[in-house]
């Protein structure tokens, strides 16, 4: 996975095979699956390249169909559902050995003046005062911090609450987590490209917001992970590559799912985005595929 952001700029270079066709690379990864926040990502900028430099991304909607494999590279078919006088929409499909693994679909809009309101971003600690997500697997059992340096170091990951360990763990809120997070290092300008690194990052931690009340974390021996579907919505422009908060809650678990929302503030406050996944956290018997 990308070490760095050069290394992460490097996996988003789609290559165009043919017209609304795209191809995209795999990184050096000792991963069973790819990662969901890269196919995410990758079939992001797939359909931002076939829409109108005037309009940007204000939602995305997807599915994760099935594991994609990290030895060959995925194909993204992009189908151009609409073009309006304000919104463009585009559905991409993900596609490794002639099977369809993801699928996406995608608003964009021409920037308009409107009503505003937001809600207040909560009261945190400041990134520099958050715990580092290293140190924190670090401090786990069994745990191999150099995976971790080798597959994430690409992005800059600090905790600053969680339920039980800073904030309340009650019936009320039995299931957040925030944290600061940011890509580690200088991403170009281009506002396609901050959304697509910030897709790429929003799938990493959510899923895990639903664990914290059983005892267990995204890495456990026994548990299978993997993400269901996943959805952004884009307030208001913000770069990936400067901090952001990621306020993340688990409203509810059952079925062997969890389910997690998330609301995305700016340093000086700015609400900026909002996610919602699903995902399997499954009991199994022996390792854990997916561990980070």
């Amino acid at each position: 996975m990308p070490q760095t952001a050069a290394e992460l700029l490097d996996l988003l270079d789609l290559e165009t095979i043919d017209v609304n066709l795209f191809r995209g690379r795999q990184p050096d990864t000792v991963r069973q699956r790819v990662f969901g926040g890269q196919v995410a990502a990758q079939a992001f900028l797939a359909g931002a390249r076939t829409v109108d430099a005037d309009r940007a991304a204000h939602s995305l909607h997807a599915y994760f169909l099935r594991p994609g494999d990290p030895r060959v590279p995925i194909v993204y078919d992009v189908e151009r559902l609409r073009d309006g006088r304000s919104f463009s929409t585009r559905r991409v499909v993900a596609r490794q050995h002639g099977r369809d693994i993801f699928y996406v679909t995608i608003s964009f809009q021409v920037a308009e003046d409107g009503f505003e309101h937001q809600t207040r971003m909560p009261s945190v600690p400041a990134p520099e005062d958050g715990m580092r997500l290293v140190d924190i697997i670090r401090g786990q059992r069994n745990a191999d911090v150099s995976v971790w340096e080798r597959e994430w170091s690409a992005l800059d990951v600090r905790y600053v609450g969680i339920s039980g360990m800073g904030l309340p763990a009650d019936e009320a809120n039995p299931a957040q987590a925030r944290i600061w997070v940011r890509i580690e290092g200088d991403f170009p300008d281009d506002p396609v490209l901050q959304q697509a690194a910030f897709v790429y990052a929003s799938d990493l931690t959510l899923l895990g917001a639903t664990l914290v009340p059983h005892g267990t974390t995204i890495n456990s021996p026994g548990l299978q992970p993997a993400s269901l579907d996943h959805t952004v919505w884009f307030h208001r422009a913000f770069r990936a590559d400067r901090w952001w908060l990621y306020d993340q809650e688990s409203p509810s678990a059952g079925g062997a799912r969890g389910f997690a929302t998330a609301g995305i503030y700016t340093e000086d406050g700015g609400r900026v985005a909002s996610v919602a996944q699903e995902g399997l956290i499954r009991r199994v018997e022996g390792p854990n595929p997916n561990a980070i």
